[in-house]
């Protein structure tokens, strides 16, 4: 599998003492998980980066992955016996495919649990990352100040 070789700089973008960037620390605890855990992370990265080719990745709360694109599109958490992918405003996507299977209760987030074997609908998750995608930028061109928004011109 390719390797990332580099992303987009932020300012305050969260890297690690040791200068590292957020693409190279997910290469590392991809690396570091070295099962089941590290492969599905792997792919989710990758499904993740197809879907939204402008997507920041960032690494976020002492050891979390986080893709990013106008917002937070999601998280990738991982547990013992689960890969957990929190959509920052999933509440709000629609999901016909019904990947969505944790975090249901709440009014902001949703997630998806992968657990050891699970197949990856992976057209369904591209969907729903170029749908988070999407709401983060246009809930950001909604919030512009009226201000910066282009004038229409009078003829």
């Amino acid at each position: 599998m390719k390797k990332a070789t580099a992303t987009m700089k932020k300012s305050g973008s969260s890297e690690e003492k040791d200068g590292d960037s957020p693409s190279r620390l997910i290469d590392a605890r991809i690396e570091e998980l070295s099962d089941w855990r590290g492969q599905t992370l792997a792919r989710v990265r990758t499904l993740i980066r197809q879907a939204e080719p402008d997507v920041v990745e960032e690494w976020k709360w002492r050891g979390v992955p986080v893709w990013e694109r106008a917002g937070i599109i999601c998280t990738g958490e991982t547990y013992k016996s689960v890969v957990k992918l929190t959509f920052a405003k999933g509440a709000s996507l629609e999901d016909p495919s019904g990947l969505f299977n944790s975090s249901l209760d709440g009014n902001t987030r949703r997630a998806i649990d992968f657990h050891e074997g699970d197949e990856i609908d992976e057209q369904a998750l591209k969907t729903l990352v170029r749908a988070a995608a999407a709401l983060n930028t246009s809930t950001r061109a909604a919030a512009r100040p009226a201000s910066s928004r282009q004038k229409p011109s009078s003829a």
